[in-house]
Formats: structure tokens, sequence, C-alpha cells
């Protein structure tokens, strides 16, 4: 029991995040009056599966130390996917932390609606508002937009590329102000 705490130290209490994210409004970005988030039109499934690096995110305090984060998303028999979660803490050569979640699709239409469970029995929203058609970048929210994540297939990203999803970012609504970048 210890060692499944200890992994779930990376992320603090999941189940405290949960409940907070539950009540909506109680993390670190203000809500804003956007339009309703849209997602992708589709996603296979397939092509997503894989490893991801972290590229820039909205802090939030279950990431809180964390350098180096990754994200390695599994389907398994059942259909579920597994997703596991890590990063150093404190630096680059920190200790290795992790996070073992499930996902299920939310939305069969296009695959961009997921609901991630790290404790049970409270799921949070993962939604993929854009992709690259070769797979190679992601960007992940919420329907609220207080979470937000630039995801890669590779521990970097091209500056222009970069700056063009920060502007497709802002034009969902979101306020750059808060994205930070994540030291890999």
């Amino acid at each position: 029991m210890n060692t499944h705490i200890k992994k779930l130290s990376k992320f603090g209490s999941l189940c405290f995040f949960v409940v907070l994210y539950l009540m909506n409004g109680c993390a670190s970005v203000p809500k804003n009056a956007s339009p309703e988030l849209q997602v992708v039109p589709y996603v296979n499934i397939e092509r997503y599966l894989g490893k991801w690096y972290e590229i820039a995110l909205y802090p939030n305090w279950f990431e809180e130390g964390c350098f180096s984060s990754t994200a390695f998303y599994e389907k398994l028999k059942d259909g579920r996917i597994k997703v596991t979660n890590r990063c150093r803490m404190h630096g680059p050569n920190g200790e290795l932390n992790e996070a073992i979640g499930y996902a299920d699709i939310a939305d069969s239409k296009t695959n961009a609606k997921l609901k991630v469970q790290f404790f049970w029995p409270f799921k949070g929203n993962y939604w993929i508002i854009d992709l690259d058609k070769e797979y190679q970048y992601a960007i992940v929210s919420e329907p609220n937009r207080q979470y937000l994540w630039i995801l890669s297939r590779s521990p970097s990203l091209d500056t222009q590329v970069l700056e063009a999803l920060k502007e497709k970012i802002s034009s969902k609504g979101f306020d750059l102000t808060y994205l930070k970048q994540t030291l890999q």
C-alpha cells in the first residue's frame, strides 16, 4: 500500500483534486465567458495511443514540481485506455513518479471526448481540442478551460509550430498568460 501511495504522490492527493475539479472553479485559472469549447471532428484512437511529451500546460497543483512530464496511452482488451502519467520530481534527474488511470471514450462519434479516472469513483473530462493530421501534437483541455496541455510526440516542438498552437489556443478562449512551458 505504501508503494501505491508513493506513486500517487506526484499528483498529490488525487481524491482531493477530483473533489475540487467536480466542485468546479477551484483551479487557478479564472473562468471566462467564451463560447462552448469544441473538440476535433475525429480521433483515430489507434493512432493516438503511445507516448506523448508535455510541452506546455496551465499550471496545476497536482503537477507541481514536475519536470520531463509524459503520458503513455495503451488500449486494453476490454476497450478502455490505460493512462500512465510520469514525471521527474524537482528536476530532470529527480525521482521518477507516476500515476496510472483509465479512460473511456465518452463520445464515440468523434472519439475526442474521454472520461479519465485516476481515483475511483471520480472521472474527469479529457477533450482533444486540436490534433495534428499526422498525430505529432495535440491540445487537450476540458469544457471549462480550467486545465490545458500541449502534447507532442517529441520532447520539443519547433518554435513556429508552438507559436501557431498558442494562436489556436487563444482563438479558443484561453488566456495565454497562464500557459507555462514544461521543462523536458
